[in-house]
């Protein structure tokens, strides 16, 4: 073996879990990359891997690889020397322990310096394994820690993985590592296309291993590549067919697709005309999700009767291949087309009763529960923020009522969407039948916001009345698990308030929300739970929008509860921190908060103008006064970048005041009324921001 190679680690499998196949593959690589690295067995820390995965293998390249580890020295260190040795410069028991404890001589111990004083060490040079012997445990360990939320078992063995493997490949350049694991012994050998070469195939190298497969075994092993390979493809037959259209990008779709075949190959299909009279997302949702077909829409996004298939196999009859996905949509649309029919013949109103036997949580009761609770609180959440409250009230009654259609007990997915086409059907007014979408946004991360008052105040009412009572009945979310999406409903309405612009108080509503539930559980402390909760993922909100964490916490210290207001104090913190008057400021309030929290409440009493003695407090007091007129009209209006500018003004009086004034004199009433200007000073930032948060 040279000393440094290739090595190539494949494990093959049946088919993976399609949407977890690049999740798989990149935390495979990710934790071999680490166990190697521990092992100080990677030549280049930073060279390039190369990343394998379809659906029946995950594979992983690394360029160089030692062959042995390096020797290197282990260091264990013992007493400080003075405990060591005794006066007469003879071992103490201390020594003789550490040195026993080694099986060596006292003899054999050196000594290091350290901050403390020198101490007894021992060295030893350790031999580097081979990488033969690190290797199996380095792939142990990688494939213990993948991110399997449930593993198999198959046959009568003790094995799990994530699907049953078949096959195992470990090569360190031209040679195979001897592995035993997951039921199977390490070969040079992998394995063809399941159908096109079901046959081994000898491996010459590990270089060798993506040509051998793509050129004979019909596998394109690289996942990116297999992905460009299937969107040539499907503007190939684009072009072939002659349509006049494209397919929409759709990552995930693709994603899924690429992890669903080893050796793509497109086919277009077609359907009858008259499935389009079929609302758009139905047709949409049956071919992408079901039948992970791509749809095909025109150019101003029409969408027309085609499809694009990516078949696994090259067929050599490829109008039968075609026939068969066509009939398979044929009989769906067919399905989708009778749910249409029949459930436009029974109005959303008659359809409300029907929740009370849909059970929302066990403890919480039923949908047609909650319904009547989002219409109290969305009707109140409407007179706020100038919505229709009629008109709410009347979207909230409806807003669930489509769950009982058979075209959502189909597709899942569409409901809101059906519930919009139903109500218009019905001949609701538009901003009701809009609400029905709207209710669900945002589904996701970026996603777009509801349009509407209505749609607004049903969204947020739903969101916290799911949070209050999931809080409730104590079943929060834990680590990376939140089956209720907890997280996203609190973000959800974050985001709905503040971009919005709307002018709710978090805390009163959550509070409302409680008392809709009638004591369905204990309400004690309930609100601000998840109030917190909440306060949790807005701090995750301005992350993701490059505000730093010490503006955050400097608005959250003042705990406002109306999240509008919020963020008009974040922009204006950030705003103030890029100032010239703010570190000094910043400083100034860290050393008033000192000061005053030493203090006690000593500095809550009155002001005595009568004890200000010196120039520089009498100046600042003055300043004070002066400013608070001015600011008063800016803080009811909002305007807290203007406020704050304006206050920084008092930057020379405030560092004035510390360099020619002590606070903590002996004269009690004279140290209580320089305390009272401190905490009257520290008061007028405190009305937006706690800037002792800020950092430099």
């Amino acid at each position: 073996m040279t000393k440094d190679a290739s090595l190539l680690i494949e494990i093959g499998t049946e088919e993976l879990p399609p949407r977890a196949l690049k999740r798989l593959s990149e935390a495979f690589e990710k934790n071999l990359y680490d166990r190697l690295s521990e092992e100080k067995l990677l030549v280049d820390a930073a060279q390039d891997r190369e990343i394998y995965a379809t659906p029946r293998r995950l594979a992983v390249i690394f360029p160089r690889v030692k062959s042995r580890q390096d020797n290197w020295i282990s260091g264990r260190m013992g007493p400080y020397k003075s405990a060591a040795f005794d006066v007469n410069g003879k071992p103490t028991p201390a020594a003789l322990g550490f040195a026993k404890g080694l099986g060596v001589d006292v003899s054999r111990l050196q000594e290091e310096e350290t901050d403390k004083g020198p101490r007894l060490v021992y060295k030893q040079v350790v031999k580097g394994r081979s990488a033969k012997e690190v290797i199996p445990g380095v792939l142990e360990k990688a494939i213990k820690d993948l991110p399997i939320p449930k593993r198999m078992r198959w046959e009568k063995l003790e094995t799990e993985f994530v699907r049953p493997v078949h096959w195992l490949v470990v090569m360190h350049g031209n040679q195979v590592i001897k592995t035993d694991m997951l039921s199977v012994t390490a070969t040079n050998t992998t394995r063809g296309h399941r159908f096109h070469y079901p046959k081994e195939i000898k491996l010459r190298s590990v270089q060798s291993y993506a040509t051998q497969l793509k050129d004979k075994g019909y596998v394109i092993p690289k996942f990116s590549e297999r992905r460009s390979k299937i969107q040539e493809e499907i503007t190939r037959v684009l072009a072939a067919g002659k349509v006049k259209g494209s397919v929409p990008a759709d990552d995930d779709l693709l994603d899924e697709v690429t992890s669903l075949v080893e050796w793509p190959c497109a086919i277009m299909g077609n359907f009858d005309k008259q499935f389009l009279e079929i609302p758009k997302e139905v047709l949409v949702t049956t071919m992408r999700d079901n039948q992970k077909y791509f749809p095909v829409v025109s150019r101003n996004g029409r969408l027309l009767p085609h499809f694009i298939a990516i078949s696994n196999i090259q067929s050599k009859k490829p109008k039968l291949v075609r026939e068969g996905y066509e009939r398979v949509l044929r009989a769906r649309f067919s399905d989708a087309r009778f749910f249409w029919d029949s459930d436009r013949k029974t109005p959303l109103e008659l359809r409300v009763d029907s929740l009370k036997s849909v059970v929302f949580h066990v403890k919480l009761g039923s949908l047609h529960d909650k319904v009547e609770r989002m219409q109290q609180l969305a009707a109140r959440i409407a007179e706020t923020i100038g919505g229709n409250r009629q008109l709410v009230l009347r979207a909230a009654q409806l807003a669930k009522a489509d769950l009982m259609t058979a075209m959502v007990g189909e597709f899942p997915a569409l409901q809101g969407t059906m519930g919009r086409y139903y109500a218009q059907h019905d001949g609701e007014p538009p901003e009701v039948a809009a609400a029905m979408a709207e209710q669900y946004l945002p589904r996701f991360a970026g996603d777009v916001l509801p349009a509407t008052t209505t749609g607004q105040a049903l969204a947020i009412a739903d969101r916290l009345d799911t949070l209050i009572g999931i809080f409730g009945v104590g079943e929060l979310p834990s680590g990376d698990k939140d089956p209720f999406a907890l997280r996203r409903a609190a973000l959800g309405v974050l985001r709905i308030i503040i971009e919005k612009q709307l002018d709710l108080d978090l805390a009163a509503l959550l509070e409302k929300a409680v008392a809709l539930y009638d004591l369905r559980f204990e309400p004690g402390g309930v609100a601000d739970d998840v109030f917190d909760f909440m306060m949790e993922r807005l701090r995750a909100y301005y992350h993701d929008a490059g505000i730093r964490p010490d503006v955050f916490e400097a608005v959250k210290s003042c705990r406002p509860t109306r999240p509008r207001d919020f963020n008009l104090r974040v922009l204006a913190v950030e705003i103030f921190r890029n100032m010239p008057e703010a570190e000094s400021l910043t400083a100034a309030n860290k050393r008033i908060a000192n000061i005053l929290r030493q203090a006690g409440d000593k500095g809550s009493g009155a002001l005595s103008s009568e004890l200000l003695r010196e120039p520089a407090e009498r100046d600042l007091a003055a300043t004070m006064t002066g400013l608070a007129g001015k600011l008063v009209p800016l803080l009811e209006k909002g305007d807290y970048e203007t406020y704050l500018v304006r206050l920084a003004s008092i930057r020379n009086a405030v560092d004035a005041f510390f360099d020619q004034v002590l606070v903590m004199v002996d004269d009690e009433h004279l140290r209580a009324n320089r305390l009272a200007l401190l905490s009257q000073t520290r008061a007028l930032f405190l009305r937006i921001a706690d800037l002792s948060c800020l950092q430099g």
